[in-house]
C-alpha cells in the first residue's frame, strides 16, 4: 500500500502548499483586517449648460425680458384680422409696387424707431400703399443676431395704418427686408 503524503497542520499537503505558493507568486501581509471601498465617482454634470439655463430663466423673469426678442425664425408674416388671402398673397410674390424703402440697417434701436415712425407718417402722406424697409441680417451686431427685425415686427404690428408684411423675396433683400402694406390714405 502507498503512503499518502503527510497533511500540514492546515489539511494542505506540502506539495499542494508548494504548488499554490507557485502560481500565487510573492504576498505580502495586511497590515489590518479592514477593507476599504472606494465610494462610486459621481456623475458629470453639464455645469455651464445648467448656469445657461438658470441665466435664460433670470433673463425671463426680469422686467428687461421682451417676447419680441425671442427668434421665430427667418420669415416674418403679419395681416390684420380681416384682409384677404390673396392679398397676403400677392404681397408674398412682391407682386405690388413698391412706393418708397426705408433702410435702417446699422442703426441702434433708439434710432431706429423714431426714423420708422417717421418714413411710415410720410409714405402714407404721399399715397404710397406699399414700402419696403430694410432691417438688416444683424451680422454687425454684436451677437451676430438680428435685433431690428425682432424691433420692427414688434413695432409694425402696434401701426393702425399697417395692413400686413412679410418677409421680402431673396431678389429684394430676404430675410433682411420686409414688404409692408399700408392702409390707402383718405
Amino acid at each position: 500500500m502507498k503512503k499518502k503524503p503527510a497533511k500540514t497542520p492546515a489539511g494542505v499537503s506540502e506539495p499542494e502548499r508548494r504548488l499554490f505558493r507557485e502560481s500565487v507568486g510573492e504576498v505580502r501581509p495586511l497590515r489590518h483586517d479592514r477593507v476599504t471601498h472606494e465610494h462610486p465617482k459621481p456623475a458629470p454634470r453639464p455645469r455651464f449648460r445648467e448656469l445657461d439655463e438658470q441665466q435664460v430663466l433670470k433673463d425671463m423673469l426680469s422686467d428687461q425680458y421682451d417676447p419680441a426678442d425671442i427668434d421665430t425664425g427667418d420669415e416674418l408674416l403679419y395681416a390684420q384680422p380681416g384682409l384677404q388671402q390673396r392679398v397676403l398673397k400677392k404681397l408674398r410674390r412682391g407682386q405690388y409696387p413698391l412706393g418708397a424703402e426705408c433702410d435702417l440697417h446699422g442703426m441702434t434701436v433708439a434710432e431706429a424707431r423714431p426714423y420708422l415712425a417717421t418714413f411710415l407718417h410720410g409714405a402714407r402722406r404721399h399715397y404710397q400703399t406699399c414700402v419696403r424697409i430694410i432691417h438688416g441680417k444683424g451680422l454687425g451686431s454684436r451677437q451676430k443676431i438680428p435685433v431690428l427685425k425682432h424691433k420692427v415686427n414688434q413695432w409694425l404690428r402696434q401701426r393702425e395704418e399697417v395692413l400686413a408684411f412679410c418677409t421680402a423675396r431673396r431678389s429684394d433683400g430676404g430675410s433682411g427686408a420686409l414688404y409692408v402694406l399700408l392702409k390707402a390714405r383718405r
